[in-house]
Parts: structure tokens; sequence; C-alpha cells
């Protein structure tokens, strides 16, 4: 497309665009649950397979309210750690650090060497703010977070699903180990799920999942506990609170076609 670049990335790191497009997508309407005018900027600015990734339902409704609990859950835990450390696992081109930086926070955005190496077309390293290239799965980026001030906040939107489930449990006992005290925020999807997704896959020739997980608290053995759940159709109440009165009503009406997928889930470690 002319005047925009080509981003060299891996098949799962492709699906980074699906909440890119999402975001910039509502941005765009009258009255938007969310503004994102940097999405809005790297949309325009990047060559990709818009008819794959900017289009559908998981486009808009699903991953635009998925990042608003995610969004509320940072903002809460900011609220009473000024100071603290947000952890991006797989951060992708998110841009939660726009949205919710209170002035004072410090923040790590983690991905793949691809991936970060697209982010710095659009940021940069800040004394607040630091991108590390490394695989969530891995220990070597730990070294980082601890250089922050704590308590911290790891939060993973859209990625662990993607990963294997011995790397998911492996990654998140890691971290409940060596954070004790620290709040993890991820999403998750049952079987049921995991199977609609491997048929949309195919039909659009993007990666598949590989994790199903039908009931987060079994990650309890892990070393955490579950300390508040969501979905998109039932958000946390101060969030649904501030919601346009059109969602408010929608959300109920959804349940049955969407349920609790994705499973959002708030934890603590130790």
């Amino acid at each position: 497309m002319a005047g925009r670049r080509q981003a060299e990335l891996g098949a799962v790191q492709q699906t980074l665009f699906i909440p890119l497009a999402g975001r910039a997508r509502e941005t765009g309407r009258r009255r938007p649950l969310l503004r994102d005018p940097k999405a809005v900027e790297m949309v325009r600015s990047i060559d990709f397979d818009e008819a794959v990734y900017a289009r559908g339902w998981g486009v808009g409704f699903v991953t635009v309210l998925r990042t608003l609990v995610f969004d509320w859950w940072v903002r809460q835990f900011l609220a009473e750690h000024p100071a603290g450390t947000v952890v991006e696992l797989g951060t992708g081109l998110n841009t939660r650090f726009e949205r919710t930086d209170n002035g004072t926070a410090h923040w790590v955005d983690l991905d793949l060497p691809d991936t970060i190496e697209l982010r710095r077309r659009f940021f940069e390293d800040t004394g607040r703010r630091q991108m590390v290239a490394a695989s969530l799965t891995g220990v070597d980026w730990m070294a980082a977070v601890e250089q922050r001030p704590g308590p911290y906040f790891f939060v993973s939107e859209g990625v662990l699903v993607y990963l294997p489930e011995e790397a998911v449990t492996g990654t998140l006992a890691r971290v409940a180990g060596r954070f004790p005290g620290a709040a993890l925020a991820f999403d998750t999807y049952d079987s049921k799920t995991l199977g609609t997704q491997h048929r949309m896959a195919a039909r659009r020739n993007i990666a598949r999942w590989a994790w199903a997980c039908d009931d987060p608290r079994s990650l309890e053995r892990l070393g955490l506990t579950v300390t508040q759940s969501a979905a998109i159709t039932r958000p946390p109440a101060g969030l649904r609170a501030q919601l346009p009165a059109r969602y408010r009503y929608l959300l109920p009406l959804a349940h049955p076609v969407f349920g609790k997928a994705p499973a959002l889930t708030l934890f603590r470690a130790g």
C-alpha cells in the first residue's frame, strides 16, 4: 500500500493487528468507548492485510471490551500504587501506557525482537518506560523488571492462548515465585472456543491458538490466587457503571452469544 511500510513479523506476532485495528476503528466512532489516536496512526503507517486482521466481531466488540477491562484493572492498581511497575507480557502494539499513565508509574513493554523492532518505529524508551526484546517464556527479562520499583502488575492480553500449555504454566509459576504479591491479569478461553478459533484460523490462514483453560481457578496450583473474575459481557461493576447506556443494556443480551469467552481474570501471586 502506498505510503505504508511493511512489518516483518512471525505468524503469531501478526495477530497483534487484530486488537490494534479494533482500537483504531473504535476511535473513529462518534462516541467511542476508548480513544487511541496512536492506534490510528499505526494502522495508517503499517502495511498489513486488513481483510484478514481488521474485519469481524473480534476486531470490534470483543477486543475493545477486553481492553477496557484490563485498562480498568491497571488504573485500580496505579490508584493504590502510583509509582508501581506495570509489565506488559507480549505487548504487541499496545498503547495501554498512553491510556492509563498517571505521570509516576513505571512500565516494561516485553515482546519478541521482531515486534519490539516494529514498536520502536512509534515509541521510545524513557526514564519510566522500557522496551525489552525477549520471549516471555524465558527468564532473562525478569532482571529488567526487578530494576523497576515494586509492587508489580503483570498484564497479558490476547497472548498466552498462543502458547503451549506447558509454556504457559511454566511462565506463570516462575512469575508467581519470583514476584510474590504481584498482580497478574490475562484472558483465557475454554476448549469449545479453542475449537471455534481453529476453524476460523484455517479459513483466514492465521495463527491457531494452542492453549485452552476451562477454569481459571485451576491455575491456582501454580502459586496464584484469583481475586477478580470478569468477562466482556460482565465487566467489573465500576467499569460497567461508566459505560454508555447502550452498552449496559447490550451486554446482558450478548451473553448467550459470547458467554464467558474470553474469561478475564485478575490473580495475586503467592
